[in-house]
């Protein structure tokens, strides 16, 4: 048996933390001197120990390496939670990445003067346009990539020819901001006539003046961006008049940079 600073030694868990986890009933000594307190510790236990310490390391909670210890011979169950955990870990990292991308682009724009942060915002006609169009309602806003899955495949043994230009936008149709089942509508313009599949109509969307200002770089502009395009609108007489929209000039579907995104912000208005 081993000293409880031996096995601290060896185990390299500090004297403090195990007499918690025998406070706990996460990792008992296997005797206790009645007289002295002194706790003694099997050799075997240095791999409970170990397991206990690279559970930790993983990101599991006392509570639950309590549980895991418990199925570390099973390894279906042990290799689920893992998994589960992993899957945890994935969502917590894509969550920070997000905010550490917003957290730049605010130092960026402190950083510039005022005049770079404006954006241009400008009034056009978009004419008459035959589009493959897929209107579901999703999870969410992030979650359009399953639109423009569903207009591939679909539409993959047409063999689409792409318009020229060739615009590929997505509609939002909602009346309001929504956190979850979006009424989203994803539109690419094509030349020629083309048969109606499960998901995707063909049909010609009408002449549209809109107001709108570009985005070059990543999506999380996007807010600053509409916030220009709708004070431009009500600050030279106009109104609203249909669901916005954005064009993806330059998408993830042509570079994994953000840096190189454009995206054209767009609102469709009238005079008052």
């Amino acid at each position: 048996m081993l000293k409880i600073g031996d096995f601290s030694k060896l185990s390299r868990v500090s004297i403090r933390m195990l007499r918690h986890y025998d406070e706990i009933g996460l990792l008992h000594p296997v005797k206790t001197d009645p007289d002295s307190g002194y706790r003694y510790y099997g050799e075997d236990q240095l791999l409970t120990a170990g397991r206990i310490t690279a559970l930790k390391d993983m990101g599991f909670g006392l509570s639950a390496i309590g549980e895991l210890l418990g199925c570390y011979e099973h390894r279906d169950t042990l290799e689920r939670c893992l998994l589960s955990k992993r899957e945890e870990l994935l969502a917590l990292s894509c969550q920070t990445a997000r905010r550490l991308r917003l957290l730049d682009t605010a130092l960026d724009r402190i950083r510039k003067d005022d005049e770079t942060m404006q954006y241009d915002v400008t009034l056009k006609t978009f004419p008459a346009r035959y589009a493959a169009t897929v209107r579901m309602h999703i999870p969410s806003y992030e979650m359009e990539g399953q639109l423009w899955g569903v207009l591939v495949r679909e539409t993959a043994p047409l063999n689409l020819v792409p318009d020229d230009p060739c615009y590929c936008s997505v509609v939002f149709h909602d009346k309001e901001y929504r956190e979850e089942d979006v009424d989203v509508e994803a539109q690419k313009t094509v030349r020629g006539q083309y048969p109606d599949t499960a998901h995707v109509r063909f049909k010609t969307l009408p002449e549209v003046t809109v107001a709108s200002a570009v985005c070059k770089g990543s999506y999380d502009q996007l807010n600053a961006v509409m916030a220009a395009t709708a004070n431009w609108v009500t600050a030279n007489g106009y109104e609203f008049d249909g669901p916005a929209f954005n064009i993806y000039h330059v998408s993830p579907h042509e570079t994994s940079d953000p840096d190189r995104f454009v995206t054209e912000v767009c609102y469709p208005v009238k005079k008052r």
